[in-house]
Formats: structure tokens, sequence, C-alpha cells
């Protein structure tokens, strides 16, 4: 019999008591389903004096005299980025031609000059 108990099998210890910490088991029913609900609500924030709430997917500022400022401002930028990305692709749509084109011109060369190189071979070796 060993000295110390089996030391391979120790005693369980107790289950703790479960205190809670929480302070909404004090608060009544209707309190209750309004802070735990499944009614959230619009998310609303307010940055730099500015509220903004969440709808549809997007941040919309709510109503008041910068708000209608700021969409149109947000539509015009809209606009402009929109009008700046069309002409970028036309101009990368110009450069991708004239790429082609300048290739097509330097390979006809190359070839018009290893033509005049065979003539001139042909011409020496006649003299």
């Amino acid at each position: 019999m060993p000295l110390f108990g089996n030391i391979f099998s120790p005693k369980k210890t107790p289950p703790r008591k479960s205190a809670s910490l929480s302070n909404l088991r004090s608060l009544d029913r209707s309190t209750r389903e309004v802070e735990l609900g499944l009614d959230y609500g619009t998310p609303t924030m307010n940055l730099t004096g500015q509220s903004l709430k969440f709808e549809n997917g997007h941040w919309i500022t709510e109503t008041g005299i910068s708000a209608g400022v700021d969409r149109r401002e947000a539509q015009r930028l809209r606009r402009r980025n929109q009008q700046l990305e069309e002409e970028n692709n036309l101009l990368r749509l110009k450069v991708d031609i004239l790429l082609d084109m300048l290739s097509e011109t330097t390979a006809e060369s190359h070839l018009m000059e290893k033509e005049l190189d065979e003539l001139k071979s042909i011409s020496q070796r006649r003299k």
C-alpha cells in the first residue's frame, strides 16, 4: 500500500457553485426584453457632429441641412469618378491600338530590311 495514496486516481474536486455576475437578472421582464430582444432597430452613430444611420447596406446621413449638401456632393463626385473611369478606359484602348500599330510596322520594316539584304547579296554574287 502506497504511503500517499494512489497518485494515478486523484480525488475529484467538488463542483463550484455558479454565481451570476450579470446585473440583468435583477431587471424586470419588459426591461430584459428591450435589452436582450431581437428588435435591435437601425444602427446609428455620430461622427464629427454628423449623425449617420445604417439602412439597406449603406450608411446614410440623417435628415438635416448639411445632409442634403453632402448627398449632392457625393453624387457629383460619383458622376465625375464614372467619367474619369470611362476616359481612362478609352485612353488605355488607344494606347493598346497604337502599340499594335507600332509592332506591325516594326515587323514590316524588319522584313523589308531582310529582303533588301538578300537582294544585295544576290547582286554581289552576279558581279
